[in-house]
């Protein structure tokens, strides 16, 4: 019998997102717990795919109205209730904060109810979900019109939009306010991502699930079936060709006949636009979804309607999935990107139609990465040392460099130092033991 520390899975599944971004902003959080945020709003026409409409909307940025766009990050004029922030999350044109005492605000464009306060309201400036006041959230996620948070006890809580079944509610229908997943009754949640219209989570057992649109195969199941519950990867069987070690058994073999891969144990999870990566608990990536330009990493531009393990990268500790490109950083702190890179967002110093296999990125060698986050055209990187870096497309000063022309090599955000330290606020007393009965052993939460 193995015990578990539930509180370190948590933190170890969900360190916490110091910088976050969105299709057209970015936000972060510096070393005193205050966030800072760059980029534009959408118009009428952008968000309702109207042309005839150009008003500016309450976006994003969270300044106020009368603020539609900042070229560097600057800080929001609210403190929080004066709690520091430790982790955002940004979508579409809406963004998440999470504070030390958690509570969840949020702002914004409120369509489809994705903000969380039981209407479709937008938000120029963060709004506290008081409709999760007292749960204990220890993560959030945002997609492109839906949110999901994650509260101590491993339930999962979703709201607004609805219609591809990405909220998990086993119908199609929008929430304005936070629900509770009712399918991970009996589950331990320690992780969970908002993708473009599906949605990923990680039980305590390393076990992935995931709901939503499942075209292209981005659930993971097989198929590009639509599942309006969340549904647990199950037994996967490959065979053929294994000379890049494409079938997943960790070796370079062919197979003649189906054989199952053993069960991928994940630590961690990044839903993209249309594509999804895991984390094993071994350090390998596995890639599932749409792969039209690269962004699985796989060598090659076929879609994979199951996860399928990323061949020759080193041990990697952290992942994340963007729009079309991907970037994960080893436990070395290198930083390395795939897919597309049109816009720079590979930040190879080219504007590259796409790349197909893991690359590293040479000029962030020696910088020692911990985070990566990999926007919808643009990337984000955090340091160990505090240090950012920014680069990508440079339209709508998402990047906040100062600069509207696309950045094709990183640039180190001169005047933002991002908060490093490990401050999620988890229950000391939320342990989760395989077999049952009380915990004799805890795990420290190490950044």
């Amino acid at each position: 019998m193995r015990w578990l520390c539930y509180s370190a899975l948590l933190c170890e599944s969900n360190r916490p997102a110091r910088a976050a971004a969105g299709e057209r902003h970015s936000v972060f959080i510096d070393g005193e717990g205050r966030l800072s945020s760059c980029g534009s709003v959408a118009t009428e026409g952008e968000e309702e795919e109207e042309e005839e409409e150009e008003e500016a909307l309450p976006g994003p940025l969270g300044h106020g109205e009368g603020v539609p766009r900042l070229n560097t990050p600057t800080r929001l004029p609210s403190t929080l209730d004066d709690v520091r922030a430790v982790s955002v999350a940004a979508g579409g044109d809406h963004s998440l904060a999470l504070t030390a005492d958690s509570a969840v605000w949020s702002w914004g464009f409120g369509w489809n109810g994705r903000l969380g306060h039981g209407d479709e309201q937008d938000h120029s400036q963060p709004k506290k979900i008081e409709a999760l006041a007292g749960r204990r959230v220890v993560a959030v996620s945002a997609g492109d019109f839906h949110s999901l948070a994650l509260t101590v006890d491993g339930a999962v809580w979703s709201w607004g939009r609805g219609v591809y079944g990405q909220l998990g509610h086993g119908d199609q229908q929008n929430q304005l306010l936070p629900k509770k997943v009712e399918a991970f009754a009996g589950q331990r949640v320690v992780a969970v991502s908002a993708g473009g219209d599906h949605s990923l989570a990680l039980t305590a057992d390393g076990s992935v699930w995931s709901w939503g649109s499942g075209d292209y195969g981005k659930l993971g199941h097989g198929d590009q079936q639509r599942q309006l519950l969340p549904k647990k990867h199950g037994t996967v069987l490959t065979f053929g060709n294994g000379d890049d070690g494409q079938l997943g058994h960790g070796n370079t073999n062919n197979l003649w006949l189906p054989t199952p891969i053993p069960a991928l144990v994940a630590r961690a999870i990044s839903a993209g636009e249309h594509h999804s990566l895991a984390l094993s608990r071994d350090g390998s990536v596995f890639a599932f979804g749409n792969n039209a330009n690269g962004q699985l990493g796989l060598g090659d531009r076929e879609d994979r309607l199951t996860p399928t393990r990323i061949p020759g990268l080193p041990a990697v500790k952290a992942v994340s999935a963007g729009a079309d490109h991907s970037l994960v950083v080893t436990c070395g702190g290198a930083v390395y990107s795939f897919g597309d890179g049109d816009m720079g967002q590979l930040g190879h110093g080219l504007a590259e139609v796409f790349l197909l296999q893991p690359t590293e990125v040479e000029a962030l060698r020696g910088v020692g990465a911990c985070m990566v986050v990999a926007g919808y055209f643009h990337s984000l990187i955090g340091a160990s040392d505090g240090r950012a870096f920014g680069f990508g497309c440079g339209e709508d000063e998402r990047l906040g460099l100062g600069l509207t022309a696309d950045q094709t090599s990183p640039l180190e955000y001169p005047h933002l130092k991002v908060a490093v330290s490990p401050i999620l606020n988890l229950d000391e007393t939320a342990f989760m033991a395989e077999g049952g009965g009380p915990p004799h052993e805890r795990k420290e939460c190490l950044d």
